[in-house]
Formats: C-alpha cells, sequence, structure tokens
C-alpha cells in the first residue's frame, strides 16, 4: 500500500533484555511477524521500528493505518490471531507501553 495513505498511527514502547533483541527485532521489524499479521489487513500501511539512541533496551514500534477504522476493524477480525502472537512474544520484553493512537496531519 502506498505510504502517503497512512491517516493514522499508534505508537507501543518495549523494554527488551539484550538476550531477547535480536529475536524482538525479527518479531516487530518490518519484515516481521507481527507485520505478516497486519498485512492481511487491507487497511494497514507500515510499520516502523525504533531503536533508542541512548537506551539500547528502549524500543519503539510506529503502526500506520489508512483510518483508526481500520485498525479497528482488523483489531476485530483477527483478535485471536493477535492475541496469540501477542502471548508468544511475551517473553521477549519486560515492559511495554502504550503511548497512543494519533491522527497524521497532513501538511499539504
Amino acid at each position: 500500500m502506498n505510504q502517503n495513505t497512512a491517516k493514522f498511527a499508534y505508537l507501543w514502547e518495549y523494554t527488551v533484555p539484550t538476550q531477547h533483541q535480536e529475536q524482538f527485532c525479527l518479531m516487530y521489524g518490518p519484515q516481521g511477524k507481527w507485520v505478516q499479521l497486519f498485512l492481511q489487513s487491507e487497511g494497514y500501511v507500515r510499520t516502523e521500528l525504533h531503536s533508542d539512541a541512548h537506551n539500547p533496551n528502549r524500543f519503539l514500534t510506529i503502526d500506520y493505518w489508512v483510518s483508526r477504522e481500520a485498525r479497528d476493524q482488523f483489531r476485530e477480525q483477527f483478535a485471536s490471531q493477535f492475541t496469540a502472537l501477542d502471548h508468544a512474544c511475551e517473553a521477549l520484553t519486560v515492559e511495554e507501553r502504550f503511548i497512543g493512537d494519533f491522527e497524521i496531519i497532513d501538511p499539504g
């Protein structure tokens, strides 16, 4: 999907122990298991994974969608798969925090 179609993003912050960082990046990165699940929705646009420049154990994900409604519809339609993947990834982090839902401001 075209990156310019994103109108909504939601952000999560994670604390990941050093020994789990490689696996975490494989699961949460732009080619990871989460993206593979999100790609089943037409409303998904892309995912970014960021590592903190000052704290190597801190990561941020930004998931872009065409709208909040598209994300919510995905969450409803794929609830069991989402829950199963979330459960499978629990051991990779010591903390995760939902930062929030954000509307993307179109500067044009």
